[in-house]
């Protein structure tokens, strides 16, 4: 890209473009001249944006953590409606097929981003610590109209969902889970809760 040319958007473009490498390389391949060779700018443009590329790493995860707002509003809006497992099964697939994996493998491969990211989220793993408290909430929505049982702990369940799909969808090399490996973890982890 040459000089002086007007981007738009640039936090957006760049973390599109390093959410591509993530997802196509993984975290070792996120480097800041890959981030800018993939989004076509002069490596400056990064570093005039943010003041190192941990920082800009950690404004990319809570982007993407930001992103689970509007998933949570959906989930929790589908209480009542089709199954319990069915409405599980549909978030969890739409979360790990997302960059959802690649983001927790780069949050643990690297220390000084995640010591960052625990000034402003001391506990539990970024974007697995919120799309835990969004199944926890849907659970808990399903658990007031009377679709899972009244004495059924939502917040054993949530991680223990997400844990579940986690491992089902971890391996970055291979196929994504068929939907009816993810609706049979749904449903063991949900047994004698409904």
């Amino acid at each position: 890209m040459p000089t002086g040319v007007h981007l738009s958007d640039v936090r957006g473009r760049l973390f599109d473009a390093a959410e591509r490498v993530l997802l196509r390389e993984g975290p070792s391949a996120l480097t800041s001249r890959a981030v800018t060779t993939e989004a076509d700018c002069a490596k400056g443009v990064l570093h005039r944006h943010f003041a190192d590329f941990d920082g800009f790493l950690a404004a990319l995860v809570l982007d993407r953590v930001a992103r689970l707002d509007a998933q949570t509003r959906a989930l929790c809006d589908a209480a009542g409606s089709r199954t319990v497992a069915d409405n599980l099964t549909d978030a969890l697939t739409t979360l790990f097929e997302s960059v959802a994996v690649a983001i927790v493998g780069l949050v643990t491969s690297r220390d000084e981003l995640r010591a960052r990211l625990r000034a402003s989220r001391p506990t539990g793993v970024p974007l697995l610590a919120e799309a835990t408290a969004m199944i926890a909430a849907y659970l808990a929505a399903e658990r007031g109209l009377g679709r899972v049982a009244a004495d059924a702990d939502v917040d054993v369940l949530a991680p223990t969902l997400i844990g579940a799909a986690h491992l089902l969808f971890a391996d970055r090399t291979g196929a994504p889970p068929r939907a009816a490996a993810v609706h049979r973890s749904v449903v063991t982890v949900l047994a004698g809760a409904g």
